[in-house]
């Protein structure tokens, strides 16, 4: 059992107790990481295989970016849109080795569809957060060259030029606000409705209480996330993302379990008797 683990992963019932933030400390990020580590190892053949989709998700983005970069930002949107599916799997699977059931490729591939109503809210919310952070991620470029909308090569020349220094702090002060929604909104959201199935909102809303009363461990978090992303992408092919992406998968799902606590409902001992109320 995985000791970050709330008592109770079943579904959520009408009148059921309201989700309890964690206190979180700085080593929780590497506990849920090494956790995942074991998840991983437990089901290789289920991380392979979301490794793979996404290993070829990042090849393809990485081929447009190249070939066709005025297509890069459509083809990500769409991977906000795929990404999400992909990740409950490998929550589902983390989910089942956690209450004892056997891992199945098949249950990991099916279990979005009993949340369908949830999942395509917070992904709308995701999509639309995206497409603002592009548009006013284009505004900022535009206000400082005066040249219109750019291309995705010309936003990445501009970026990698140090005499573009203000631009590229309002750049990243920017790019950093609508990330930082971004996460916020989903860091817990999605294994939530998995293992409660929550509403979107009730969802994000946790999410973003997680974040607001743990900023610092959060922030840790993020950045080990995008550390372990960036290393995986620099590796030739991006090979990495075979095995990063399947292990954040599954250390999200403990990232959730140990900072949302679920009250455990009462139990018959827990309930006064009709003779001790009379």
């Amino acid at each position: 059992m995985n000791p970050d683990a709330s008592p109770s992963s079943a579904p959520a019932k009408p009148g059921a107790p309201v989700p309890q933030v964690a206190t979180l400390r700085a080593a929780d990020p590497f506990r849920w990481l090494a956790a995942g580590g074991r998840d991983l190892r437990a089901a290789k053949g289920i991380a392979l295989f979301y490794g793979i989709c996404f290993w070829l998700m990042a090849i393809l983005l990485g081929s447009i970016f190249r070939n066709s970069p005025e297509y890069a930002t459509s083809f990500l949107s769409g991977c906000f849109l795929v990404g999400p599916f992909l990740a409950m799997g490998l929550y589902e699977a983390s989910r089942r080795r956690e209450q004892g059931q056997p891992q199945d490729l098949g249950a990991s591939l099916t279990c979005w569809d009993s949340h369908l109503g949830s999942m395509g809210m917070l992904v709308l919310v995701m999509l639309l957060l995206e497409l603002l952070w592009g548009r006013a991620s284009l505004v900022v470029f535009a206000v400082f060259f005066n040249t219109g909308m750019p291309s995705t090569a010309g936003v990445v020349e501009a970026i990698f030029n140090l005499a573009n220094w203000q631009f590229i702090a309002v750049y990243l002060v920017v790019g950093g606000v609508f990330a930082g929604l971004v996460f916020s909104t989903c860091v817990v959201a999605i294994p939530m409705i998995l293992d409660r199935d929550t509403d979107a909102i009730s969802a994000g809303l946790a999410s973003i209480q997680v974040v607001v009363a743990n900023t610092g461990v959060m922030l840790l978090w993020g950045c080990l996330i995008v550390a372990l992303l960036l290393a995986a992408l620099l590796l030739p092919w991006a090979l990495g993302v075979l095995l990063v992406g399947p292990w954040l998968g599954h250390a999200t799902w403990h990232a959730y379990r140990g900072s949302i606590r679920w009250p455990r409902p009462p139990g018959p001992e827990a309930r006064p008797s009709l003779s001790s109320a009379l």
